[in-house]
C-alpha cells in the first residue's frame, strides 16, 4: 500500500507491507537507526518515538496506523543550532546515558514529560516529582544506570524554566560536596 508520513519535518512516501511496523519504516526503510530495536514486545521502549507529539512505542504500532502522521525520532531531535537539547544536556551533565543503547527511547518519552512539565512550570505549576518521573519510566528499560541519574537528568532539565531552582540545587550540590570532603562550605 502507499502510505506517506512526515517524519522529522520531512515528508516522505513509499510503499509498505499491510503488517510493516513503523520501527522497521524507520529503521529499514529511512535508515533512522537511532530508534532501537529492543524486544520486540513493546516492553524495553528503545524503540519510543513521538507520534502526532505523544511518545509511543514504534514496535508496537503499524506504519499503515501511522499514515499521514508527524513522527519525530531521536534524530529529529535537536536545538536550532543543532545543540543538545536541554534534556539531553541534563542527562549528560548527571551521567544519565551510560551504554547509551536506551537512551534514544528514554529521551522521546521524557522529551514529553520535560515538555509539560517546562508548559506548567511557566505558568506557576509544579515540576513532576521522583515518583512520577519513575513512573512515567516504567515503559523503559535500562540495564546501565538504576535509573537514579536519569531522574536527577529530568529533574534538572525541568529546574531549566526556573532559574531559582537550579541556583539552589548547584548551591545545595556545592554544600554536599563540601560537607562530604570535610571543607566548610
Amino acid at each position: 500500500m502507499d502510505l506517506s508520513l512526515n517524519v522529522n519535518g520531512r515528508p516522505e512516501q513509499f510503499s509498505a507491507r499491510p503488517n510493516e511496523l513503523l520501527v522497521e519504516r524507520l529503521r529499514d526503510g529511512l535508515g533512522l537507526t537511532g530508534t532501537k530495536v529492543g524486544c520486540d514486545t513493546g516492553q524495553c521502549g528503545s524503540c519510543v518515538v513521538r507520534l502526532d507529539g505523544r511518545s509511543v512505542k514504534s514496535c508496537l504500532v503499524l506504519t499503515a496506523t501511522a499514515a499521514g502522521s508527524e513522527v519525530t525520532t531521536i534524530e529529529g531531535v535537536t536545538t536550532p543550532g543543532g545543540e543538545l537539547t536541554g534534556l539531553q544536556e541534563a542527562l549528560r551533565q548527571e551521567h544519565g546515558t551510560q551504554c547509551g543503547f536506551c537512551t534514544p527511547g528514554m529521551v522521546m518519552a521524557l522529551g514529553e514529560l520535560v515538555e509539560t512539565a517546562l508548559a506548567e512550570n511557566a505558568s506557576g505549576g509544579e515540576a513532576p516529582t521522583e515518583s512520577e518521573i519513575r513512573e512515567w519510566l516504567t515503559g523503559n528499560l535500562c540495564r546501565c544506570t538504576g535509573y537514579h541519574s536519569v531522574v536527577r537528568g529530568v529533574q534538572r532539565a525541568c529546574s531549566a524554566a526556573r532559574p531559582e531552582a537550579a541556583e539552589a540545587s548547584e548551591a545545595g550540590a556545592v554544600a554536599a560536596a563540601s560537607a562530604g570532603s570535610g571543607q566548610e562550605g
